[in-house]
């Protein structure tokens, strides 16, 4: 699949409309999508929900894992 850039705003603390408590967490979420994006993963408004969740300590690693494996980031 060809690359397809993500909408970040900075400024209103979203990624594909997505909030986020502060920027420190938008930006190391962002780069974690970035960097699977590389990989061939493709970022769905849920995939970043789970993402957030996960940097911001909402989620543990186990459940990343369980998502990831049952591609609940696909919904």
């Amino acid at each position: 699949m060809p690359y397809a850039p993500i909408v970040i705003d900075r400024e209103a603390l979203t990624i594909m409309s997505v909030p986020f408590p502060d920027l420190e967490t938008l930006e190391n979420t962002a780069e974690a999508i970035g960097s699977n994006m590389f990989e061939g993963f493709q970022p769905t408004r849920r995939g970043i929900e789970i993402i957030r969740d996960y940097c911001l300590g909402k989620i543990s690693f186990a459940q990343l894992a369980a998502a990831a494996k049952e591609k609940a980031y696909e919904k």
